[in-house]
């Protein structure tokens, strides 16, 4: 996969669908203008994270306005945003939207939700049950949102699928404030996490996390790019918003996986027969 990446560190406005539109067309023409051929943005960057109340007011169907105007953009730039998406069911869901060419190319809805300490995901959201790659023109990439990546199954069936890159949108707080000069524990583990994913499944991983403060919570930025053997290529530090231009090179794939070639040995056909047996028995 070739291409180059713009990562949109942004601050949205919480509930305001105007505002933070406006925000991100700004961003995608600024990554544009830079040689951008990707412009990512953070989970739920179209209207904010700690929605409560807010959610079935700020939720709308993929074929509404919001993104509408972005999928105009997208004939030049290919663009990945956040936003909550109001199902046919009258469900709403925490999805992240991958459009190109001028149309809505994939939707990827969060699968594992948040809903532990402050997060309350599942009160007002519905969760996501496949993980399906987007076949853009310039490579295949997989959506794993916020806590999906702690999941190592998604990951894993993108791997198996032959994704290019993971993509992961994050709405991550700063936490875990530690000793001078160690920075937040809660980057650390992030910076963990990202390697061990990029490690592991020989992918590019992208993740553009936002920043500013909603309820009481700082959001982290540390935006960033892993390279697939596990190196970080490039980071926003701080928590400012702030824009990370990454160069995805398609060569640096095909070396970690000639290296060491986990895809050809991986024993998929296993797993799913353990899963059977344990299906079986179960109580």
């Amino acid at each position: 996969m070739d291409a180059n990446i713009h990562l949109a560190q942004i601050e949205p406005t919480l509930g305001n669908l105007e505002a933070n539109l406006e925000l991100h067309l700004a961003a995608v023409d600024a990554a544009r203008a830079a040689g951008a051929d990707i412009c990512l943005f953070p989970e739920l960057s179209l209207s904010g994270y700690f929605l409560k109340d807010q959610t079935a007011e700020v939720s709308f169907a993929p074929d509404a306005a919001p993104l509408a105007s972005l999928r105009e953009r997208s004939e030049e730039v290919s663009i990945g945003v956040g936003f909550v998406e109001r199902g046919r069911d009258g469900r709403r869901f925490n999805a992240y939207a991958f459009l190109e060419g001028g149309k809505t190319l994939h939707i990827h809805r969060k699968v594992h939700l948040a809903t532990y300490g402050m997060f309350e995901e599942s009160r007002d959201l519905g969760p996501g049950e496949h993980f399906r790659l987007i076949e853009s023109r310039y490579g295949r990439l997989g959506v794993l949102i916020c806590e999906d990546a702690w999941h190592l199954t998604g990951g894993w069936l993108y791997f198996l699928a032959g994704a290019d890159a993971l993509v992961v949108p994050s709405c991550s707080p700063a936490r875990d404030v530690s000793r001078a000069g160690e920075g937040l524990g809660s980057s650390r583990k992030w910076s963990k996490l990202l390697s061990a994913q990029a490690l592991l499944f020989q992918s590019w991983v992208l993740y553009v996390n936002r920043v500013g403060c909603e309820d009481g919570v700082t959001f982290a930025g540390e935006s960033r790019a892993i390279d697939p053997f596990g190196e970080e290529v490039g980071r926003l530090s701080g928590l400012g918003a702030g824009h990370l231009p990454v160069a995805l090179d398609a060569h640096a794939t095909e070396r970690a996986r000639l290296k060491t070639p986990l895809r050809r040995d991986e024993k998929a056909w296993i797993v799913r027969r353990e899963l059977e047996r344990l299906e079986g028995a179960a109580p």
